[in-house]
């Protein structure tokens, strides 16, 4: 039996096949590789896709992050929130310019940042703030905005699986300071490589954030302050502009799977399927439910052909990296349950309605697999 993989970018890939290739060529012909023509033109149809006045192509979503971090200013001492169910390069970037990422819990429905606890996290070393958009969802915008202007803190979306999301009819990546994409092959727009961009509505931070990328430059082989090489480089850029024309239709397709693995697997005991949170739309990057004997369940999955991923195992709170911030399990217990219990299928705009069965079948049975193993007991 063929095995249905978590992601499928072979068929993205045939389906666009002419552009891609043409566009690809055009930039081998022309030769030139860095801060072409094409990246240009990427940051203006982004920016405006954001809803956003100017964007700024790096060189990938990490680095989106520490560049936005660092053009708020944010340095060694400062205090930065975000979630700790996240991946790790949220709270790295954090860490990277010296400053210490202060963990939150997450709302238990939308697995993004419980902004219930913000409050209680808050120090007169604080001074940002990342919400994370996890698997397609927008977090709660007003609140978390309502909590960082009453503190005086930036904030920066992290937008990395949400791109095409929207809150209150407002795309998410448009709220806040900045928005940080990435455009790593596996995201709902993916490079054919590591790629990311930096959208804002401020001219200066967007220029601020150009010098940075270049080694500090603003004019070559000037280099006004410490920066990186960070540039999105003009392959990627020509790959990435033939995606997003077609990124809606994969929007609304993501939207349709989605749906479909909602009649399929509704009624399966003990399984909690997403939740779309009101005000919101939902790109479903991962399709995520919750599932009893989660490791057994994945285990005997794989046995039938049925590729998935956990998304993700370890909180960053209780990774090695940041045992020297004295955290402990049980001290964000709601992201813990998370780590445990989450089960991401795949989900592509391709997957077929037959996949979508057999995956719905082969999770009904392992489950109540799992259960009467759990009962026998």
């Amino acid at each position: 039996m063929q095995t249905i993989p978590m992601l499928n970018l072979e068929a993205q890939y045939v389906s666009i096949k002419q552009e891609m290739d043409e566009a690809i060529q055009a930039v081998l012909r022309k030769q030139h590789f860095i801060l072409g023509e094409n990246v240009a033109a990427l940051e203006e149809e982004i920016a405006r896709y954001c809803g956003m006045h100017h964007g700024v192509g790096v060189a990938s979503g990490t680095d989106a992050l520490i560049l936005a971090l660092k053009a708020a200013g944010i340095g060694p001492g400062d205090e930065v929130i975000v979630p700790t169910f996240t991946f790790v390069a949220t709270a790295d970037s954090v860490s990277l310019l010296g400053a210490v990422p202060v963990f939150a819990d997450i709302d238990p429905a939308s697995y993004t940042l419980d902004v219930s606890s913000l409050e209680r996290l808050v120090t007169e070393k604080t001074r940002a703030i990342i919400p994370v958009h996890l698997y397609g969802q927008p977090a709660d915008m007003d609140e978390v905005l309502a909590f960082a202007s009453r503190h005086g803190l930036a904030v920066l979306g992290d937008t990395a699986q949400a791109l095409g999301a929207t809150y209150h009819q407002r795309p998410v990546c448009s709220y806040g300071d900045f928005g940080c994409l990435s455009f790593f092959p596996s995201k709902n727009l993916g490079a054919y490589g590591d790629g990311g961009m930096i959208v804002t509505q401020d001219k200066e931070r967007a220029s601020d954030l150009k010098m940075l990328r270049s080694h500090g430059s603003r004019r070559k082989y000037h280099s006004e302050v410490q920066g990186w090489n960070s540039r999105l480089d003009e392959l990627q850029a020509a790959v990435l502009r033939v995606k997003l024309p077609h990124l809606e239709q994969w929007t609304a397709q993501r939207i349709s799977r989605a749906a479909l693995y909602n009649e399929v697997l509704r009624g399966i005991e003990g399984v909690t399927l997403p939740t779309v949170l009101p005000g919101r739309t939902h790109v479903f990057h991962q399709y995520t439910l919750r599932v009893p004997a989660r490791d057994a369940v994945q285990a005997e999955l794989a046995r039938v052909g049925v590729q998935t991923a956990v998304h993700y195992p370890v909180p960053l709170h209780l990774q090695p990296m940041f045992q020297g911030l004295g955290y402990r399990r049980g001290d964000l217990p709601v992201a813990e349950k998370a780590a445990a219990e989450v089960l991401s299928l795949p989900m592509y705009p391709e997957l077929s309605d037959a996949q979508i069965d057999r995956i719905g079948s082969a999770l009904r049975q392992a489950v109540e697999a799992q259960l009467t193993v759990a009962t026998a007991r």
